[in-house]
């Protein structure tokens, strides 16, 4: 039997900092006042996604890998990360100003956490006014002025805040101390890897009166001290693929989709589609799915041509 496009069934998670909005934007069935994630596809342990369409429906993506290695990853994905998922897509939404923190790279994660790194990517889908993020520090640092900086609870001070508006793209590679502000939700696009060192907390406490715990020694030998240059810039030609964000772990091109689009890929790796905007439908082999704003949709390697009918804004994420 056949591939086909897969869709899989999210996987919620609650944070001190989250709210509503994926379920009152994003439309997704939440329970909880304090939902900051939606996990779209993930392979992090425990947390497993599983597929919620046609006849592979409840089966998970490690199992699927084992199944259809080539036909679902792709050749050129299991060359370069062997039958390991590589990616984790999410929808987040912050309510509260997210904790500062920092990733680190491949090699560190590796020896410290048996984990890949953690480079990645944001989209910013809707943006209450005035809402921010904190991007790297406002003049090149070292380990002495920040050190201090943390020590006097001044660190806000020496960070590159910047406003921000839906369509934004920021690139994060690791290293890069962030926050995600108040009032903002995002597509998130990043390898699989779930280790943060978080910094600085605010010093807010959850609701039994604990702090969450901090990783300052650990980040101190992770952070680029220097200033970084993570707003990406990009064009926006109807009905075309536009390049976006290109690194090694992941390239991430931007449809904005008007009426019918006939779109292509090789067989070498399998491709994830983001709706961030509007509603579209997919047809391929004569069967036609309907999508819509906060839906991820992964399109596997074998599959090397798609029909795309639909008003919408798509993120086209590929090895």
């Amino acid at each position: 039997m056949k591939l086909y496009p897969l869709t899989f069934e999210p996987i919620f998670k609650e944070r001190i900092w989250g709210g509503t909005k994926l379920k009152t934007y994003l439309n997704k069935p939440i329970s909880s006042d304090i939902t900051g994630e939606s996990w779209e596809l993930s392979t992090v342990p425990n947390d497993i996604s599983v597929v919620n369409n046609g006849f592979l429906k409840g089966k998970n993506v490690n199992q699927l890998i084992e199944l259809y290695p080539n036909e679902f990853l792709g050749a050129e994905v299991i060359e370069r990360f062997g039958t390991e998922f590589p990616l984790l897509f999410k929808f987040i939404d912050a309510k509260q100003d997210l904790s500062i923190q920092l990733h680190p790279n491949d090699e560190l994660a590796k020896k410290r956490h048996n984990s890949f790194g953690k480079t990645e990517m944001w989209y910013v889908m809707q943006a209450d006014e005035n809402a921010r993020l904190i991007v790297g520090f406002k003049e090149n640092s070292n380990p002495e002025e920040y050190k201090n900086a943390l020590e006097n609870k001044n660190l806000v001070a020496i960070l590159n805040e910047v406003e921000v508006k839906a369509g934004d793209v920021f690139f994060l590679e690791t290293g890069t101390i962030h926050a995600i502000g108040a009032g903002i939700v995002i597509a998130e696009i990043q390898q699989t890897s779930d280790v943060t060192y978080r910094v600085y907390d605010f010093d807010r406490v959850d609701a039994n009166g604990n702090q969450r715990e901090l990783h300052t020694e650990l980040a101190l030998d992770a952070l680029n001290y220097n200033i970084t240059e993570a707003h990406v810039q990009y064009d926006s030609k109807i009905n075309r693929s536009n390049k976006v964000v290109d690194c090694k772990y992941f390239k991430t091109n931007i449809i904005p989709l008007q009426e019918v689009y006939i779109w292509k890929k090789t067989k070498e790796a399998f491709t994830v589609l983001m709706c961030t905007q509007g509603e579209f439908e997919l047809e391929y082999n004569n069967t036609i799915s309907k999508y819509k704003m906060g839906d991820t949709v992964l399109i596997p390697a074998i599959l090397d041509e798609v029909l795309l009918k639909g008003n919408a804004t798509l993120l086209e994420i590929s090895i």
